[in-house]
């Protein structure tokens, strides 16, 4: 019986395999997408409104930026998911999951855009939509 050394048989010749002529991007991979959440309700105070929207942006760090008034308000920030059924779904359990986190008053959703990434910037590139998150936070209409 012939004993063979540990990694002995990897050392053997190395086989080449062709790549093909191009490149596929696996279509599962995650991509981003720009969410703009619309709110509506009831009055509340500016202050507490504020706070709340904060608590959100610190517990949740993806969040750009946040636009209130008493009855309503505006979260834009950038999701990463497989598909836009997967971006829409976790913008629409944002405001709901973290309604007593972060201390959000008990508003429905009114509106939902998810656009990707090259949607975005071609818009932005044509003057159309809003103009990119600056400054970045969390700031009255």
């Amino acid at each position: 019986m012939r004993r063979v050394r540990p990694g002995a048989a990897s050392r053997g010749a190395l086989t080449s395999v062709a790549a093909g002529n191009h490149y596929e991007e696996p279509k599962d991979l995650p991509r981003l997408w720009h969410v703009t959440l619309s709110v509506s309700g009831e009055h509340v105070p500016l202050p507490d409104l504020r706070q709340a929207l904060e608590q959100l942006a610190h517990d949740h760090p993806f969040l750009l930026t946040s636009r209130y008034a008493t009855d309503h308000a505006e979260i834009r920030y950038w999701e990463e998911a497989r598909d836009l059924h997967d971006a829409a779904a976790v913008a629409l359990r944002l405001w709901g999951e973290h309604r007593q986190s972060a201390g959000l008053p008990p508003w429905e959703i009114v509106g939902l855009e998810v656009i990707d990434r090259e949607t975005y910037h071609h818009r932005i590139a044509e003057g159309y939509g809003p103009p990119p998150a600056t400054p970045v936070g969390v700031h009255p209409f």
